[in-house]
């Protein structure tokens, strides 16, 4: 008589941060679900991320199909993480100054090429 395995071990873990990672690796949750949601297929997120196995992503599309609801609101959870560490970042004086003197090599750069 063949008997069913009625669970399985997900290929996922959450970090410190906060973020849900696939496997061992350093590819997000959030990675695999944005390319399956621009159609991409299993394998072709596979091919993708060369760090998972085919096995994995299949998985995590699952996981991500069987608990939509939940993982769309922790992806709007990881984009409003981001949008307020960009704001952080961008509003650094140290950071504005940088962003401003690399401007002023590029365009003093593009400047003395259009000169050549």
């Amino acid at each position: 008589m063949t008997t069913l395995e009625t669970t399985q071990i997900l290929p996922l873990r959450l970090t410190e941060d906060g973020t849900i990672r696939i496997a061992d690796s350093r590819v997000s949750l959030d990675s695999v679900v944005h390319h399956y949601k621009l159609g991409a297929s299993a394998e072709q997120i596979a091919q993708k991320f060369p760090a998972l196995d085919l096995a994995d992503v299949y998985a995590a599309i699952t996981y991500y199909l069987n608990h939509e609801e939940t993982i769309e609101e922790y992806l709007r959870e990881q984009e409003a993480n981001g949008d307020e560490v960009q704001k952080k970042i961008e509003s650094d004086p140290q950071h504005q100054k940088t962003s401003a003197d690399l401007r002023a090599r590029i365009l003093a750069r593009k400047s003395q090429l259009k000169q050549t």
